[in-house]
């Protein structure tokens, strides 16, 4: 009787010790970064190191700067989670991610280091009206970014809650709270150059983490790929069709078919418009290292999803989909369980070392693109809306950065809040919705601005009006913020604590997705829950449109010359 009642207690002692050693690590890593920025605070001297790191760093440096920023929570728990749960659907993310890159390359990289300074709205106002494109483009700029940054700070919120073991809601609120104080540390203290080291450690860091646990993994199954897919078929409760495509997209109607296109849609065009990505291309010394530091994170970036592959079918195989699912319904939790049944399982020393490692290195991951996103967001709000439209051109360098600081601090906060309310959806999902809303807002604008000789002011606002306010609409009205049944989104009973929270009778058999923004139960007026397919569209329909209605100016053609001979030779370039 003395041991049974012991026996809790104990395990009670080395749950204990398992969040000591978390705790730890995380405070080693916090500590790290912590001392980065405070250093990289005092190489920041003008308004170009504060934006633009100084653009000292090398093609390489930058290349895992970018695979930094690129590979974030999506990446390593999101698209993981997906293999986890929907098995082969999972690869629609990341080839989605990989391929967008080859936008980047061809199309935007090397021409936008040699055309802009430090934004992207200084190419789009290059030979059009400062004022109207650089308001357009500072708002777009900052809607893409708090997109993307609650993603990270839900995969956040669902990691520290698994690895300190807490239940309910505090915790993660919390955590997301922890996030975002951190991050406006790193951007207001440390700039580009601080953010910047802070993910080459990440990067560094994250392969290493991901490469142990792949090799490990596949040892378990004589490193014979075959066998751990069907090992994790079989754990998957779904047989084959784990192993085929439609378990989660394109399996029942036509709105889910219309949803698959979508999803590719945003994913490959979306890449070559986010904001954090672009202002990496301005922190290299010439237009050649942009385009090297671009092939450099190909690679680098590639390598990681072949890996996250192994992790999210080792995960489904090892762990199973129903305990991931129940530690978190998006599956956002699948690698780190994974790491913890690799060392040893629940409740061993190994396991709780290995799971608070990989913990470590996801939290790593979500500091450092919180913090590139935050900049990007809030060096707009500063270099554009602040200096050229608020100012009209007459503020001084000072000035901007102290306004870029102030600018960090309001937009991590609002971030914060809305993460809040978010954290129950999958971080993959988040992340395509900001891909949606690049590529319906930034990229048509930005193509255009390149390569059309009569695209003007007009086109460059409706374009990117047009993109931005039509996916954020749809977004509003899809699945995402109205989870009642549909026949794309068939719906599950609300369990009685959910049927509470969702504001009806425990008892009313009701059907819907608890987790929807504003309404558990209502159906979402347009069944598409990524607007990409209809978004996108617009946005180059609004931009051809708003240039073809305006009257040509003739030194508009001036302009353009002079632009595509700066952007093709680097004539004149910072």
């Amino acid at each position: 009787m003395r041991e049974f009642l012991a026996a809790p207690v104990l395990a009670q002692g080395a749950d204990n010790e398992h969040r000591t050693i978390s705790l730890i690590l995380f405070a080693l890593f916090v500590a790290v970064t912590l001392y980065i920025t405070i250093w990289a605070s005092r190489q920041n001297k003008t308004a170009a190191d504060y934006y633009a790191g100084g653009r000292s760093f090398s093609a390489f440096q930058n290349g895992l700067a970018i695979g930094g920023d690129y590979m974030s929570a999506a990446s390593f728990l999101g698209i993981a989670g997906l293999f986890a749960l929907s098995g082969y659907d999972g690869f629609l993310y990341s080839i989605g991610f990989l391929v967008a890159w080859l936008v980047a390359l061809l199309l935007v990289a090397e021409m936008l280091r040699n055309s802009g300074r430090f934004t992207m709205a200084d190419v789009l106002a290059f030979r059009m009206r400062q004022r109207p494109v650089r308001a357009a483009a500072g708002i777009s700029t900052i809607v893409v970014s708090i997109f993307y940054l609650l993603a990270q700070m839900v995969g956040a919120g669902a990691l520290v809650s698994l690895l300190l073991g807490t239940e309910g809601e505090a915790a993660k609120i919390w955590t997301i709270v922890v996030v975002g104080a951190l991050m406006i540390f790193y951007v207001t203290v440390g700039g580009m150059k601080g953010t910047t080291w802070v993910q080459i450690v990440k990067a560094v860091m994250l392969m290493s983490g991901a490469l142990v646990m792949t090799i490990w993994v596949l040892s378990k199954y004589s490193f014979n790929l075959s066998t751990l897919l069907d090992a994790a078929a079989d754990k998957s409760g779904k047989g084959d069709a784990f192993l085929q495509p439609g378990l989660r997209y394109g399996a029942t109607d036509m709105w889910s078919k219309l949803d698959l296109l979508s999803l590719g849609l945003a994913l490959v065009l979306g890449t070559a418009g986010l904001p954090h990505i672009l202002i990496r291309f301005y922190t290299v010394p010439t237009a050649q290292a942009a385009r090297k530091s671009v092939n450099w994170a190909i690679g680098i970036i590639g390598a990681f999803y072949l890996m996250t592959l192994v992790i999210g079918f080792g995960a489904a195989a090892l762990v199973g989909s129903d305990a991931i699912r129940k530690a978190n319904p998006g599956g956002n939790t699948a690698a780190p369980q994974l790491a913890e049944e690799l060392g040893g399982g629940a409740g061993s020393t190994g396991g709780a070392v290995f799971l608070a490692v990989i913990a470590a290195v996801a939290f790593a991951t979500i500091l450092a693109v919180v913090a590139g996103l935050t900049l990007a967001s809030s060096s707009s709000f500063a270099h554009d809306l602040f200096a050229n439209v608020f100012k009209r051109g007459k503020a001084t360098e000072r000035d901007e950065v102290r306004m870029a600081r102030i600018a960090a601090l309001i937009i991590g906060a609002i971030a914060i809040v809305l993460s809040i309310f978010a954290r129950g959806l999958n971080v993959a999902f988040l992340v395509a919705l900001a891909f949606a809303v690049a590529a319906s807002a930034n990229l048509p604008t930005l193509l255009f601005s390149l390569f059309w000789k009569r695209f003007n002011t007009r086109g460059a606002v409706w374009g990117i009006y047009g993109g931005l306010i039509s996916a954020v609409v749809l977004v509003l009205l899809s699945p995402v913020a109205w989870g009642g049944a549909s026949e794309t989104k068939p719906g599950v009973k609300l369990a009685a604590e959910k049927a509470a929270d969702c504001g009806v009778p425990a008892d009313s058999k009701a059907v819907g997705n608890p987790d929807a923004l504003f309404s558990c139960t209502t159906k979402a007026p347009i069944p598409l829950e990524n607007p990409g397919l209809i978004s996108i569209p617009v946005g180059f329909i609004a931009a051809a449109l708003g240039t073809i209605t305006a009257g040509r100016r003739p030194e508009d053609d001036g302009l353009y010359a002079e632009l595509e001979v700066r952007a093709l030779t680097g004539t004149g370039a910072h």
